[in-house]
C-alpha cells in the first residue's frame, strides 16, 4: 500500500528527532520518497517552539491500524509523550497518516485521509514535495501535489 505521513518535531534536536523518524520509518516498509525538512510557526496561538516538518511516502505492507500502532511506537521510543487531557503540546515527535492509498477510514483513533490535512500549509506543502503525480484527496478531489508557498512554512538547507 501507499501511504503518506507526516512528520514534526519542536522539542530537542527537531532536524535529529525528524532524521531518526525517517531511519525508523524503513522498518516498516520502503520509504520511496522524504521531504525536505520545514520550518514552521506553531498552531493555536500558544507560545511554542517552532516546528521542524516533513512528509514521507511510504509502501508498505501493514493494516491502516498496524501502521498506525508502529508510528506511536516510534513516537514513544523517541520520548513523545502526550497530555492526559487530549489538548496539543509540544512534542519531539509526531507522525500522522495523512493518506492510506486512496483509501477513507474512520474508526476509533485513526481517520483518513488526516481531518486536517487540507487546512496546514505545514503538512500540505511537504507533502507535494513527495507525491506522485495527480495525487488527489480522496474526498475532495483536491490536487495534492502541488502547493502555494505560505509565509508560515520555510524551507531549510
Amino acid at each position: 500500500m501507499l501511504v503518506y505521513l507526516g512528520l514534526g518535531s519542536n522539542l530537542g534536536e527537531r532536524k535529529a528527532e525528524v532524521a531518526k523518524a525517517i531511519q525508523a520509518l524503513t522498518k516498516l516498509g520502503r520509504v520511496a520518497a522524504a521531504s525536505p525538512l520545514y520550518e514552521t510557526e506553531p498552531e493555536g496561538g500558544v507560545p511554542e517552539p517552532l516546528y521542524i516538518n516533513a512528509a514521507v511516502r511510504l509502501e508498505t505492507e501493514l493494516s491502516a491500524q498496524d501502521l498506525l500502532r508502529a508510528c506511536l511506537a516510534i513516537e514513544r521510543g523517541q520520548g513523545r509523550t502526550r497530555p492526559a487531557d487530549k489538548r496539543k503540546a509540544p512534542r519531539t515527535l509526531d507522525i500522522d497518516v495523512l493518506l492510506y492509498g486512496g483509501e477513507v477510514i474512520d474508526e476509533p483513533g485513526l481517520r483518513v485521509p488526516h481531518p486536517s490535512l487540507l487546512a496546514r500549509p505545514f503538512v500540505l506543502i511537504p507533502l507535494a514535495e513527495v507525491a506522485l503525480p495527480g495525487l488527489r484527496h480522496p474526498q475532495s478531489g483536491q490536487v495534492l501535489d502541488r502547493f502555494t508557498p505560505h509565509p508560515t512554512v520555510r524551507r531549510l538547507g
